[in-house]
Parts: C-alpha cells; structure tokens; sequence
C-alpha cells in the first residue's frame, strides 16, 4: 500500500521536482524492483499539459470554493448550472467544456449542480437549467439559458474572452 501511494506521488510529481528529489540508495532501488518507468521531460510536459487542460473545467464544491475559483479568479469563468436530472443539460456540458478547452487556457469553466448547491442558483438567479453565466472579476458580464450549438458556444466563448 505504502509502495503503491509513494508510486502514484512520484507519477505525478513535474520535470522540477524530479530534479530536486533526493538520490538515496533505498529509493532508486525500490524505483528500479518496481519497474516504474522514470519521466522524460518531455512525457513530464505532457502530463502537465494534460492537467491543465483537465483544469480548465472543474466541479464545485461548496460556497467558499465558489468564491476562490470562481468570483477571486484571474481569468473569465463560465458557470455552468445543470443537474443530473436534466437531459439539455447533459448535451450542453460537454459541448461547453469541448469549447472551453479550444482557448488553451484562457478561460475556465465551473459546474454547479442547482440540487447540491440551491443557494448558489438562487443567488445567481437561475430559474431554469442549463443556465450559463460568464462571470470576470467577479462581476457577470454575460449569461444564457437553454441549449446552443457548437458555433453559437464558440462565439459565445472567444466575446467573453474578449477576441
């Protein structure tokens, strides 16, 4: 088990950190017994390309997390209001994030479901769902309901990253 966690924690450790760890008989030998293939740099900048792009959407949890990635956030969110319930919805989601992603990171997107997180809905005044608001600064600067096509996701994206 504990072999297994150090294995995952060196997995996903970047090309700096593997330059800083430390050399020491005992792990490079528990490295080389385990047969765990050791990161390129390249294969490391993958990895991390990889990450970021999975970071560009992401899930709340609560309202505090709410705040921090979303109304503290650098960057233009889109706030995605769905729930599981909710067919249009489950077409929208990833339509969005495919859109998302084409900005290469510069926009992000946050998925609230309206039945863990009622007071976040409310707030923003979310009635029906899909509900998608672009949120910069912590100030809305644009909002849609229902379902778009790719092309009508696409413009909608790039005007509020403002191209």
């Amino acid at each position: 088990m504990a072999h297994r966690l150090l294995v995952r924690r060196f997995w996903t450790l970047s090309s700096k950190d593997l330059r800083c760890l430390p050399v020491s008989s005992s792990f490079s030998t528990s490295l080389q017994s385990s047969r765990v293939p050791v990161l390129s740099r390249s294969r490391s900048r993958s990895l991390a390309l990889a990450s970021l792009r999975q970071a560009a959407s992401f899930n709340i949890q609560d309202h505090d997390d709410f705040d921090v990635r979303v109304i503290k956030s650098e960057l233009p969110v889109l706030v995605d209001f769905h729930a599981q319930w909710c067919g249009p919805c489950k077409i929208l989601g990833p339509r969005l994030e495919k859109a998302v992603a084409k900005q290469n990171g510069k926009v992000t997107m946050a998925k609230v479901d309206i039945d863990d997180h009622t007071d976040l809905a409310i707030e923003y005044g979310v009635s029906a769902v899909p509900t998608v608001i672009a949120i910069r600064g912590g100030d809305v600067i644009d909002h849609f309901v229902g379902i778009k096509d790719d092309d009508e996701l696409e413009s909608f994206v790039s005007k509020i990253i403002g191209k």
